[in-house]
């Protein structure tokens, strides 16, 4: 028989006649001939609610108790839930996550999950049960209540898809689908018929609210289809699948606003450094985004890195109180609040060019200065001041035409093919069989997976270092670049400090001539230095799935190659890579290194 798993957020079950409502939608599956899990949370701002009690009582109440207060917003709920259903006429039953059987480790108010005991749902269910769970919770090896921290009903019910090998996750929430972008800051967003889980992974971790990028991460790893829904009508919502919507480049456009900005400047150029830092930061469990060091000068590069607005004072109690800064021998630690992190996404830059010079010159248009630039395969993330952050999520959505709507779509993946004959058919409208569930990765669910490690000899490194910091520099180079034919791979724009900022890139050695003509010309047009060049570097990349939230891979990654004596030069990061950039001649030990270090977490 089919199973279905349903996650009703807080908004969904605010009220008695919500549960009702949600009731409903649990017996239109049943009906259809499914077996049916319904995942809630607690009932609307209940947990907001508990924790200003705690609150009232103390300033840093423990993590272990504030997990036993907040779970029982979610036990109230699935009560409410099971009694709705039975008033409706149909056998339910509530179970809460340790009656369930989810196990977590003991990181209280961030606890991951690390297996499911599916038997107790399975004879629930064979019994004729519609199976009420809670979300956000599970159970430590000693018995402890545990929470799964933020997003982690959704975590949940994916995980729970992800156990039972369930034929579909439906969230059901406020919104009734995934958007190009937020429709609540851009009301020409468009919903999109599906999205792929990497380019959903990414927009997750760059502010894209409707779902948490650690239950996109269980979805992906188990191939569990994920429907996102309206909780208030029965409309279709949009599929988070293995294909994207469509061929374009640019599938949505993301904003991160509450960030903030720290650099370590005047860092000694030499390996251990950036292992020492991330380090601490991953102790103190605190996710660092937007990696960026670029190329040293004199000795001294500088590190730059966002992190959510809320963990700045406690990053900056680490860069203090465990004197990072001194132990690296940095400068100055420097810092902003207030900024914003505006992102592209889609599958087809991989195979498309010219997406950073186009991003780059919408913003210049708008006369918004880009402070740092990342890149990866699949995304492009610019740093703007937070003034300016809806004006560039803007000025990005419209000239990647996002509005509007492909006009060649791929088939979903959970439907028969369509019209098209078999010859035509998108690579990506084929349906594929889903895979065998691995039984041996449920026991360790939220563990990193490692896709691949790669080690790239083709590519040559230019640095335009001392360029101007302001509105078009970013735009009006990379136009040069593309007029010249030159493919670029990465791309990282340091921190601009005294009104100046550095810009690294790196292309094909093939293409190397070309691209110091134009970095030449552009430099005299500037007044800026004669650009750095690197004719032969190697390019490591860590490649997988839940990279940014576990927040020791970066220090794991620096520390083997500092372990080996390599120097890392360059440093790029997204939600699926890590890239850096090293001396040739260390490329291929880096690569034995990073191999040996993540052999457990390789698929």
């Amino acid at each position: 028989m089919p199973l279905i798993v349903q996650k009703f957020g807080g908004t969904s079950v605010a009220d008695t006649q919500k549960i009702l409502g949600a009731a409903r939608k649990a017996i239109r599956a049943a009906q259809a001939g499914n077996q049916v899990v319904v995942v809630v949370s607690a009932m609307g701002k209940t947990t907001d609610h508990l924790v200003a009690l705690a609150k009232e009582i103390s300033d840093r109440p423990p993590h272990r108790e504030m997990d036993m207060l907040m779970s029982s917003g979610e036990q109230v709920t699935i009560a409410l839930m099971a009694i709705a259903l039975e008033s409706l006429g149909y056998k339910a039953i509530s179970m809460t996550g340790a009656q369930i059987g989810i196990k977590t480790d003991s990181s209280h108010t961030k606890a991951r999950i690390r297996s499911i005991s599916t038997d107790r749902m399975r004879t629930a269910l064979n019994a004729g049960n519609i199976v009420i769970a809670a979300g956000f919770q599970g159970i430590d090896d000693d018995g402890n209540i545990t929470t799964l921290g933020r997003g982690g009903s959704d975590t949940s019910a994916v995980a729970l898809a992800a156990a039972l090998g369930a034929d579909e996750c439906e969230i059901y929430t406020d919104v009734d689908g995934v958007y190009t972008t937020d429709p609540r800051l851009l009301a020409e967003a468009r919903k999109v018929a599906q999205i792929s889980y990497d380019e959903m992974l990414e927009l997750a971790s760059l502010g894209a609210g409707v779902m948490h990028s650690r239950s996109i991460e269980f979805a992906k790893k188990f191939g569990v289809t994920v429907h996102v829904r309206s909780s208030f009508t029965d409309t279709p919502g949009s599929l988070i699948v293995a294909a994207p919507e469509s061929d374009a480049p640019v599938t949505g456009a993301a904003i991160a606003k509450n960030e903030a900005r720290l650099t370590l400047i005047g860092v000694p150029d030499k390996p251990g450094n950036a292992m020492r830092l991330f380090a601490r930061i991953a102790e103190a469990k605190i996710a660092t985004d937007m990696i960026v060091q670029n190329i040293g000068q004199e000795g001294r590069t500088d590190i730059s890195f966002t992190v959510p607005g809320n963990d700045l004072a406690a990053t900056l109690d680490v860069l203090n109180i465990n004197t990072v800064s001194e132990e690296i021998g940095a400068e100055q630690v420097d810092y902003q609040k207030n900024v914003a992190k505006v992102s592209v996404v889609g599958l087809g830059m991989e195979t498309q060019g010219g997406i950073a010079e186009k991003m780059f010159r919408a913003v210049s248009q708008k006369m918004i200065n880009i402070s740092m630039i990342t890149t990866s395969e699949i995304k492009i993330s610019a740093l703007v001041s937070w003034s300016d952050a809806i004006e560039t999520l803007r000025a990005v959505h419209s000239a990647f035409q996002l509005e509007k709507t492909p006009s060649k779509l791929n088939s979903p993946l959970h439907s028969p093919a369509s019209n098209q004959s078999a010859s035509n058919q998108s690579e990506w409208s084929k349906k594929p069989v889903k895979p065998e569930l691995d039984v041996a990765r449920l026991s360790r669910m939220e563990d990193i997976l490692i896709e691949s490690i790669h080690l790239d000899q083709t590519q040559a490194r230019i640095t335009m270092p001392n360029v101007p910091d302001k509105p078009g520099i970013a735009a009006e180079m990379f136009e040069r670049i593309a007029e010249a034919g030159i493919v670029v791979d990465m791309i990282v724009q340091s921190c601009g400090r005294n009104g100046k900022a550095i810009i690294t890139y790196t292309v094909p050695r093939t293409m190397l001539d070309a691209a110091i003509d134009v970095t030449k010309k552009l430099a005299d047009t500037w007044r800026s230095d004669e650009p750095l060049y690197n004719p032969t570097i190697a390019i490591l990349s860590v490649r997988g799935t839940g990279l940014r939230s576990h927040t020791g891979l970066a220090y794991r990654m620096f520390k083997t190659l500092a372990d080996g004596g390599i120097n890392v030069n360059v440093i790029s990061t997204s939600e699926r890579s890590i890239s850096i950039t090293v001396n040739n001649a260390q490329g291929e030990q880096g690569l034995q290194l990073l191999k040996k270090e993540f052999a457990n977490e390789m698929i």
